[in-house]
């Protein structure tokens, strides 16, 4: 049987969509939404240490992103744009380029004096293959000096908002879209959950192209989800088996951190590989115990995601609430913690 698509879809008024974050993170709205019964409580982010107990555990995706717009010209001095996705094999890039149909293999995109990258090939997913002529780290350091942070197309580009697309605990370089999630955490906040006795750990998993393309099937089991880059390190398994164990909750902060998790699928030993996991309604959760997590495109493979966890009714209704009570929405938004 298969699910359609438009069972994931809601309205959202355009001035719900949140174009920054607020100057007090912590201030921020919480939905509390109960996983067993669907139950609404409005709280606030700093209240996060009293809803949790002593010995839960938060895993936070420490994934960076990286400058991954590139904006260049052609040969004839047209315009053009590199948005480079991740490194292949043979030290080339997959990338989206502009204007990608007039360019063809071997068109060359100049950046600058001695920098250049040369279209390879085009790919089926509508990516192209690039050579930069450089190691992976030069073209990082060169995106680094050159290039601007691809934030969401539905957030209005200032240089505020592009500073701000980072989570505070960012480490590993590689996502071209943020963890959002994790926007809201800070310092303060780390420190008063550690006081309560909430422990925190860390996976990776570079959020890819994936998060910019909503499903465009009619039904999930014909979307054909991306592959993204994971890692879920010894330590952070052996601390998701130690909580597990004392009977307490594993939380994942963000739908990005839920993937990597699940991808690992709590047996054996560190995990570090590609995955194009799509989590559906009806699948059956292996890891987490809880998520805190933005509010969602409709449609898009997140809600969905979300919907598998606690209940897609449940979600939707709770999504009405948040629109209702003026919940800010998307990347810079409010947030949601499901337990």
């Amino acid at each position: 049987m298969s699910t359609p698509l438009f069972d994931f879809d809601y309205h959202l008024p355009v001035d719900r969509i949140a174009q920054e974050s607020l100057a007090d993170r912590e201030s921020a709205k919480l939905l509390l939404l109960a996983r067993e019964d669907g139950a609404i409580i409005d709280r606030h982010i700093r209240d996060l240490p009293d809803l949790l107990a002593p010995g839960d555990l938060l895993i936070f995706n420490d994934s960076k992103v990286f400058k991954a717009r590139l904006e260049g010209r052609l040969d004839d001095g047209t315009q053009a744009e590199c948005f480079l996705l991740h490194p292949t094999e043979h030290g080339y890039w997959e990338a989206l380029i502009k204007p990608g149909k007039k360019l063809a293999p071997g068109s060359t995109i100049y950046f600058s004096s001695d920098t250049k990258c040369v279209l390879q090939e085009k790919t089926n997913q509508g990516t192209a293959i690039v050579d930069f002529g450089l190691t992976t780290d030069e073209v990082f350091a060169f995106s680094d000096k050159a290039g601007s942070v691809p934030v969401p197309p539905y957030v209005e580009k200032n240089a505020r908002n592009q500073s701000e697309y980072q989570t505070i605990y960012a480490k590993e370089r590689g996502s071209v879209a943020a963890p959002t999630a994790g926007f809201h955490f800070t310092e303060n906040l780390f420190n008063k959950l550690e006081q309560k006795g909430v422990q925190k750990a860390f996976v990776t998993l570079h959020v890819g192209l994936g998060t910019f393309r909503p499903i465009k099937t009619e039904t999930l089991e014909t979307h054909d989800m991306h592959r993204e880059w994971g890692h879920v390190p010894q330590e952070t398994i052996d601390q998701i088996y130690k909580t597990k164990k004392r009977g307490n909750r594993v939380i994942a902060v963000g739908t990005t951190a839920t993937r990597a998790l699940e991808s690992w699928g709590g047996v054996g030993e560190a995990w570090a590989d590609s995955t194009d996991l799509f989590i559906t309604p009806g699948y059956s959760f292996r890891v987490i115990d809880g998520l805190l997590t933005n509010f969602h495109l409709p449609k898009s493979t997140l809600i969905v995601l979300v919907s598998a966890f606690a209940g897609r009714k449940s979600v939707l209704n709770a999504y009405k609430h948040a629109i209702d009570n003026k919940y800010r929405f998307y990347s810079f938004g409010d947030a949601m913690l499901i337990l």
